[in-house]
């Protein structure tokens, strides 16, 4: 038996629309839709995909409303079910430590190399962090360099700045 396709959909935001995929196994991507195709994203999708609206998916549809509260304002919402599996375990053990780092916060790129016991390794933290599949529920925006400027980010340093700017002006949660 052939594995379910793959199911993605466009949801608006106020950074532009983010781009979603969700397999059997939860949630794969979620990427800034800014510059790219929906047809695109599908196309880089592993497997079988099928476009599909968030109310039809059983993944999509509690994303949707997850993104809803955060962008009005509800720190850290999220509990969809991540897929993380296409990650090395290094990648793995960087993406859980992004999720613990608390809303309204940053962290350098070193402090989360000694985090995940790598205290060498912030390139290294910086290239998974880069790889990171699901943007905003695995929130590598909160990653900084260790002088405070912003550094890297892909769905660019604008939209950084925003969600950054967007937690910071928020209560943070005791």
């Amino acid at each position: 038996m052939s594995e379910p396709p793959i199911r993605y959909a466009a949801l608006p935001s106020p950074v532009g629309p983010l781009y979603a995929a969700a397999g059997p196994h939860g949630l794969l991507r979620l990427h800034f839709g800014r510059g790219t195709r929906l047809s695109a994203f599908a196309r880089s999708l592993p497997g079988p995909s099928t476009h599909v609206e968030p109310s039809d998916d059983p993944t999509l549809a509690p994303l949707a409303e997850e993104l809803e509260h955060y962008f009005a304002g509800e720190p850290d919402p999220f509990t969809v079910h991540l897929d993380l599996r296409a990650g090395t375990p290094f990648r793995k053990r960087v993406w859980r430590a992004l999720r613990r780092i608390p809303f309204g916060h940053t962290v350098a790129y070193g402090g989360l190399a000694r985090r995940v016991g790598a205290p060498q390794g912030a390139r290294a933290v910086g290239q998974a962090v880069g790889a990171n599949p699901i943007a905003i529920v695995v929130p590598c925006h909160r990653v900084i360099r260790a002088s405070g400027e912003l550094g890297g980010f892909g769905g660019g340093l604008p939209i950084k700045r925003w969600l950054l700017s967007h937690e910071a002006a928020l209560p943070t949660p005791c």
